[in-house]
């Protein structure tokens, strides 16, 4: 398997749990920090917030195996991807706000990763 495609994985894993988590704290609701003991266990019951939690684990044994082939240095800030398609799911599946400063940024973003990936 090419170690770009490892690494996309890795990054879509990260992005799947970040949505999972959302949509699981969107059912759990809000609630003070100072609660934040006597909520842990019930957040990680919520089948939503637990499965984003197995897909940053994946993530992670993923990523161990890009950092073990490639540079950091290069795939790293490939990682910046995943603020852009969490930007453009949250806009899609939460109907989120994506302003014009959001897409500038997220343009800026992809750009930055086309010019190191050229390195």
């Amino acid at each position: 398997m090419s170690n770009y495609l490892i690494a996309g994985v890795s990054i879509l894993l990260a992005v799947t749990g970040q949505l999972l988590m959302k949509k699981g704290m969107l059912l759990f609701g809000t609630f003070q920090v100072t609660n934040l003991l006597s909520k842990v266990i019930p957040m990680f019951l919520n089948p939503y917030v637990f499965l984003g939690f197995v897909c940053f684990g994946l993530s992670s044994i993923f990523w161990l195996i890009v950092l073990s082939r490639l540079e950091i240095s290069l795939v790293y800030p490939m990682v910046s991807v995943a603020y852009v398609l969490v930007a453009i799911a949250s806009w899609f599946f939460f109907k989120e706000n994506l302003t014009l400063v959001r897409w500038a940024g997220i343009a800026v973003i992809l750009m930055g990763v086309f010019l190191i990936s050229r390195s």
